[in-house]
């Protein structure tokens, strides 16, 4: 199992994955991967440092999957967290009848 940290900069709110330097990025191809579990402890421990910094929300080890050389999320959650929304602005945004 692969595993890497998600969180949320607290500065933003953007999402951001832990890199192997200790580094907040924005990608989840530039974030370090943990493919056991003293490294993902260890990637954990950072970011809970980094928390108690304030200069992250809410870290979490998550699982991933790398299909075709890609970092994929396991859960849907973390996708969407990763790769952005999957539907665009609000529901009924470009509905005319929506508004009075």
């Amino acid at each position: 199992m692969q595993q890497m940290v998600i969180a949320n900069a607290l500065r933003d709110g953007l999402v951001v994955f832990l890199a192997a330097d200790g580094r907040w990025v924005n990608a989840i191809a530039d974030g370090a991967v943990a493919s056991d579990t003293d490294r993902a402890q260890r990637l954990a421990d950072v970011a809970l440092k980094a928390e108690q910094r304030c200069e992250v929300i809410g870290p979490e080890l998550i699982e991933i999957e790398i299909k075709g050389g890609l970092r994929q999320p396991v859960q849907i959650r973390e996708a969407i967290r990763a790769h952005g929304p999957i539907v665009r602005g609000h529901p009924g945004e470009n509905d005319e009848s929506h508004g009075i």
